[in-house]
């Protein structure tokens, strides 16, 4: 039998590891809750719709047009209902197969440009995977059923052609040899940077070519090398574009005369100029959000921002393929911190190039045995246990009901968390350089915890799948309305029922079943509709017997 100190033997037990950890972080109890939020709903209505009608070029909410997003999210969230997936994971499961693209789209840049090391465990090839899919905004997105996802992978793609056909003009260093068979011909590259461009302008209109450009702009400009840029415009690159995106567009705008106002001026330009609808953030919101989107990895800013800045300082940074991916992850978060409308997903594209630049900033720190790795370590246990406590403190903003069935697993996780905070601190004292290794362990507990234990508790306070269901079972479906119901419920209640619950009017003289609010039921009893108290109030939300309208 192979001893476990074999090389390949151990490579072989971190790959695997590596990949149970990446699986959990984005896959694992993808319906834990109900779909979320007025965009899930909606999204999860027309992909589901589209299996039903059998049109597959005009997004319909409701059976209206809907032109908020283009056609790729919905195309990918179809198969699933066409496979008779469960509804959330027939939603969820295009963005979590997106992330574990852009893992393996990190995986192949850190390999190609940083190379692997003695120990694979310290090489970006293996750590930028791991970063991306273990942070915050990766969890988070990949069980969203919205475009975000898919928008990050197919433009993490397009920059990895893009990567790959500088590399082979020597505009980028690279760790890898060249092989021969790749010296001669770009046609693959280009032609993959094309249609991925495509791709991401399916997933979410103009913005994929602006954010390409821009950081391919950025970085031609600053190292003058633009005949090297230039070359990503090759015909072979436009015609893959053109032969992936345009079909759908030209289509869509054929069948409906609208498209073209809806879509790209009002929910592409005028989102971004204007405040219209309702997102309208301080300049310096993506720079807070993304310090959030990084965690656990964000102290690794610090010293990859020191690394940058000494790079610039001796002239170093040319061919650096740091540089390159520093411009794609710098380009969102500007290009969106000028924009009119501000939404956390917006910057989710930047996430994979700093996952990939804070892994090799990792990795250079144990080469270089530098003083700040001890910091950086213990930052990280400091980092841990400052969230084990505060656990204590959010659990207070939970709803009443919950809190009882939630103290205790919410308990072991804070305790956990400090556990697992102090261990690091305390194996960094003695040299052990267990941080990333531990912090990952956590990580996947804290989503298995998540998933098993308390989300099923919460979903019915944010979701609408359980309330749907109690209220399928009513005899009078027609007599069934919302009251000062906030968009979030009544989406995922139109989703659950399969129909619209439509809005009551007080001039409604019938007798009818309201899901409400607080203040609708004040307004409820100031309207002489509602006497007496309530029998019950169904985890949050108001059920109310509406009384004929008195003569």
């Amino acid at each position: 039998m192979d001893d476990i100190s074999n090389p390949s033997r151990q490579s072989v037990l971190l790959v695997a590891l590596a990949a149970l950890v990446i699986f959990i972080c984005l896959f694992s109890y993808l319906g834990a809750v109900g779909l979320v939020g007025p965009d899930e709903p909606r999204y999860a209505w027309i992909a589901r719709d589209m299996t039903a009608t059998g049109d597959w070029v005009t997004p319909r909410l409701y059976e209206h047009p809907w032109f908020e997003k283009p056609i790729l999210y919905y195309w990918t969230g179809a198969i699933g209902f066409d496979l008779h997936l469960p509804a959330e994971w027939a939603a969820r499961l295009p963005s979590a197969i997106a992330a574990l693209a852009v893992a393996f789209t990190l995986g192949w840049l850190g390999w190609r440009h940083y190379g692997t090391q003695r120990d694979l465990i310290e090489s970006p090839a293996l750590l930028a995977p791991l970063f991306f899919s273990s942070s915050v905004a990766a969890i988070g997105f990949a069980r969203a059923a919205t475009p975000d996802m898919l928008f990050s992978a197919t433009l993490s793609l397009a920059m990895l052609a893009a990567a790959s056909v500088l590399r082979r003009g020597s505009s980028l260093r690279s760790a890898q040899p060249i092989p021969e068979k790749e010296t001669g011909s770009d046609f693959v590259s280009l032609a993959c940077f094309g249609a991925f461009l495509g791709l991401s302008v399916l997933a979410k209109g103009p913005a994929g070519v602006v954010l390409a450009a821009g950081a391919v702009g950025i970085w031609a400009t600053l190292t003058n090398r633009w005949r090297s840029a230039f070359r990503l415009a090759h015909p072979i690159a436009i015609a893959a574009f053109c032969v992936v995106a345009l079909p759908w567009y030209v289509l869509c705008a054929q069948r409906n005369l609208n498209f073209i106002r809806v879509f790209l001026f009002e929910h592409n330009f005028e989102r971004y100029t204007t405040p219209m609808f309702q997102h309208k953030q301080p300049f310096w919101f993506f720079g807070a959000i993304l310090l959030l989107a990084l965690l656990p990895w964000t102290l690794l800013l610090v010293p990859a921002v020191r690394e940058g800045l000494s790079r610039w300082r001796d002239k170093s940074w040319a061919d650096s393929p740091g540089f390159f991916f520093a411009c794609w992850a710098i380009f969102p978060v500007l290009f969106f911190s000028f924009s009119q409308s501000k939404l956390p997903g917006y910057i989710l594209p930047a996430i994979p190039p700093f996952a990939l630049l804070l892994s090799a900033t990792w990795v250079k720190l144990r080469e270089a045995r530098s003083r700040s790795l001890r910091w950086i370590q213990w930052g990280l246990g400091f980092s841990w246990v400052a969230i084990g406590i505060s656990a204590a403190f959010w659990q207070r903003r939970l709803p009443a009901e919950a809190k009882d069935a939630l103290g205790r697993p919410i308990f072991l996780c804070a305790v956990l968390a400090v556990a697992v905070g102090l261990l690091v601190i305390g194996l960094t004292i003695f040299h052990k350089h267990t941080a990333i290794p531990l912090s990952l362990f956590l990580v996947g507990a804290l989503v298995i915890s998540a998933g098993a234990r308390i989300l099923p508790v919460l979903d019915p306070y944010i979701s609408a799948r359980r309330h749907a269901a109690v209220l399928a079972q009513d005899r009078r479906p027609d007599r069934i309305f919302t009251y000062h119901l906030n968009r979030s419920w009544t989406f995922g209640l139109a989703f659950y029922l399969r129909r619209e619950i439509p809005e009551w009017s007080a001039s409604d003289p019938e007798a009818a079943f309201l899901l409400t609010t607080p203040r609708g039921l004040e307004e409820l009893r100031k309207l002489g509709r509602f006497h007496g108290n309530l029998d019950e109030e169904f985890e949050g939300v108001l059920y109310v017997p509406v009384l004929p309208a008195p003569h």
